[in-house]
């Protein structure tokens, strides 16, 4: 699934399309910390996401889910 990711510089719109997550929030750090663009976002084709947002979103899905807690030692 595609990526796009938008910023501002100058009054300008830019967007780039990436084919991954991984990819499309590395574009996002690099315009928004390298760059110092403004308002850059990640959308999935569905939704727009802040940078803190997707990476909470994709981070989440990827976690492991612990059906039993581990077991204690003692």
């Amino acid at each position: 699934m595609p990526f796009s990711v938008k910023a501002y510089h100058a009054d300008h719109q830019l967007t780039v399309t990436n084919e991954t997550a991984k990819e499309a929030f590395a574009r996002a750090v690099e315009w928004h910390v390298v760059e110092g663009f403004a308002d850059v976002t990640i959308s999935d084709g569905q939704k727009s996401y802040s940078m803190p947002n997707f990476h909470w979103q994709w981070r989440s899905r990827r976690l492991p889910t612990r059906s039993r807690p581990r077991p204690s030692s003692g």
